[in-house]
């Protein structure tokens, strides 16, 4: 049973809290990301051709996924021993004042290659401090939640992504469509990147607001923390934390590839305007932010591995559509097929919020959600990029790219059939499954 929750007050201060700061740190994350697909191999990879700059811009975004395990590491061992509230405050300065900086970092034609230099440092800070704030942040939501309901609490966090994808897309769209091409490449593309400085501040005072969760609290005292949770995790549940970071390399490549990697290739390749994707792209996000929810909502009641197998069904399903549609050119269908992979990606992405928290025990719960999921990051958010538009450069075809998702899918779907169910489970234990087939089937047949 859960330990009594705050007032309903406190609960609603808790949701904004989570909403509005992983919503600024994806915002910031996310800005990055289209930046790189429009701007950044002319701003800082100039002297390379535009293929070569294009994969030298996706190896500085891929850069914040390599880091983000770092910053799991950090923050889950300092959150699992001292408290979710001070690592979710450093977490969104380190990611708003990094961000502000790239605002700030002159071009190849000023600083030479001191530019893309400082481009990488300042994307290794951002990564970390995401790799703290993801996990955080659900964990804030979820040990607030009441006995039931952690799905419905966890979407909280969960439509941080979808808000800070709208938000910053929304920028660029308005900023590309007012200013001439020039102006844009010239300075325009910073202006996102600097306003990050207003968003920093209205989320660092929010969070100062929030109290710590109860469930820790109650670990505390019981003088239940590990010494070094990492190194508990490694020890009691290993197998969990390999098999969630299998399940979830699914979510980063599948979000990936439709918000970067297609915009990339249709801007630069298939001669698509870049209004008309921003535009998809936004429709696509509306849509996956409203599923995110609802999927977050359902989980309470389908079970959250139910429906994440089914995601990945989907999206085996739906892999060659998507670049089917894309490469149609129309509008409306390339908007279908976005709208479709983006849905996708909210029926695996929204019962995840409290999925992973609740496959890890409350001493080192931080560590083991934010390391599954930065390091399914690394290869769906960093790598797959890459290797798409590699895949594209040397075949000119997305059919390599489809079969890859479709693998992909198949991994994540045997992954997550090899997890247990686990909206049941006693939260403030966790789950009690580490790296024993015995214990395995105890938590299966508590899951019920």
């Amino acid at each position: 049973m859960n330990p009594a929750p705050r007032s309903e007050v406190s609960r609603s201060r808790i949701a904004t809290a989570s909403c509005i700061g992983t919503a600024i740190e994806f915002y910031d994350f996310y800005i990055y990301g289209t930046a790189t697909a429009l701007v950044f191999g002319k701003v800082f990879f100039p002297t390379v051709s535009e293929t070569a700059g294009v994969l030298a811009s996706l190896g500085s975004f891929a850069v914040g996924f390599v880091a983000r395990p770092v910053g799991a590491v950090l923050f889950g061992h300092w959150g699992d021993r001292i408290g979710r509230k001070s690592m979710l405050v450093v977490s969104l300065l380190m990611m708003g004042l990094s961000t502000v900086a790239v605002g700030l970092v002159p071009g190849y034609s000023a600083i030479g290659i001191w530019a893309p230099v400082l481009l990488v440092v300042l994307r290794c800070v951002q990564g970390i401090g995401l790799g703290g704030e993801w996990g955080g942040a659900v964990l804030l939501s979820t040990e607030y939640a009441p006995p039931g309901k952690r799905g419905l609490y966890s979407a909280f966090p969960q439509l941080g992504p979808a808000l800070g994808f709208i938000l910053g897309n929304g920028f660029f769209l308005v900023l590309s469509s007012v200013m001439p091409a020039g102006d844009f490449v010239s300075y325009g593309w910073r202006i996102p990147f600097l306003f990050s400085s207003v968003l920093l501040v209205v989320g660092f005072y929010i969070r100062m607001k929030i109290a710590e969760t109860p469930v820790f609290q109650a670990a505390v005292d019981r003088t239940e923390r590990a010494k070094v949770p990492l190194f508990e995790l490694l020890r009691r549940q290993p197998r969990v934390l390999l098999l969630s970071t299998l399940s979830f390399v699914l979510a980063h490549a599948l979000f990936y590839t439709v918000t970067t990697f297609c915009l990339s290739l249709g801007t630069s390749s298939l001669g698509i305007e870049r209004t008309t994707l921003l535009v998809g792209l936004l429709v696509a996000a509306f849509v996956m932010g409203v599923g995110t929810l609802v999927f977050a909502v359902r989980s309470d009641g389908w079970g959250r591995r139910r429906l994440s197998a089914a995601a990945a069904v989907c999206v085996i399903v739906w892999a060659f559509p998507l670049f089917a549609l894309l490469d149609t050119r129309n509008p409306v269908l390339l908007t279908l097929g976005f709208t479709g992979g983006l849905l996708c990606f909210a029926m695996l992405y929204g019962p995840m919020g409290a999925y992973l928290p609740e496959l890890f025990r409350v001493r080192y719960r931080y560590s083991g959600a934010s390391l599954a999921y930065s390091a399914s990051g690394i290869v769906g958010g960093g790598v797959v990029p890459l290797i798409a538009t590699s895949l594209w450069a040397s075949t000119h075809s997305t059919v390599p790219v489809c079969l890859v998702l479709m693998g992909l899918g198949v991994v994540s779907l045997l992954c997550v059939l090899a997890l247990p169910e686990t909206r049941d489970h006693d939260f403030t234990d966790g789950l009690h499954t580490g790296g024993t087939g015995a214990d395995t089937a105890q938590a299966a047949r508590t899951a019920g």
